[in-house]
């Protein structure tokens, strides 16, 4: 986050205002995986990859500017 100097608020709202442009499974764990494409706060366009746990928990996996 701080390379990009992005806030997780800015990651927050490109996930859930965001659009799934691929659905994954994780190779390992068979989990499904999810990228992501959204704007940012600041209005920069931000990609993510995240997976849902077993549990209904939502993990980031990674974060960029596009």
């Amino acid at each position: 986050m701080n390379d990009a100097h992005l806030t997780i608020f800015d990651i927050e709202r490109a996930i859930l205002a965001g659009e799934i442009l691929e659905r994954q499974r994780d190779v390992e764990t068979l989990e499904p995986k999810y990228r992501i494409q959204g704007r940012s706060t600041g209005d920069t366009w931000v990609e993510s990859i995240v997976k849902m746990t077993p549990t209904g928990k939502t993990v980031v996996l990674t974060v960029y500017k596009i």
